[in-house]
């Protein structure tokens, strides 16, 4: 439990400071100020920092108190929704440029629609997978030109 508290303060911290370093070799501009694209990037970074930090010591402070949010995420479907989440997000990805954007999305929200509504809701989950793989498909290459692979 202890573990699940503190990584995502340590994680987020990590990500702040990669972002800091990133800032940093960012080019500089050739008109006008030459750190100019520089403020604003620096800037998020530094708020992500500092309140990264705060987070961990709001953690550190609750650190042996039992988080019932937690225990309720880790009990029941959740882990299993989570993992078979990511697992086909992973697959999106690996079959999204082989078989091309309407039909890996087909098989991507349609699995997913299965997999949270299960069987019983075949018809919802057949209907809202063709219409929103075909409307986004329409949407992006009739309507504003971009072509999907």
């Amino acid at each position: 439990m202890k573990i699940i508290k503190m990584g995502m303060p340590v994680f987020l911290i990590l990500v702040s400071c990669l972002f800091l370093v990133g800032s940093f070799n960012l080019p500089k501009a050739n008109l006008g100020n030459p750190n100019g694209p520089l403020y604003f990037p620096i800037g998020l970074s530094f708020l992500l920092l500092i309140f990264s930090v705060l987070y961990l010591f709001q953690e550190l402070k609750t650190l042996n108190k039992e988080n019932k949010k937690i225990t309720l995420m880790l009990a029941g479907r959740t882990p299993k929704l989570i993992g078979l989440t990511v697992l086909l997000g992973v697959g999106y990805a690996f079959i999204f440029e082989i078989i091309g954007f309407l039909f890996s999305t087909v098989l991507f929200l349609g699995a997913l629609l299965f997999v949270v509504n299960g069987k019983q809701k075949w018809k919802v989950n057949v209907i809202v997978t063709v219409c929103f793989s075909f409307l986004s498909w329409y949407a992006f290459s009739v309507l504003l030109g971009v072509s999907l692979p």
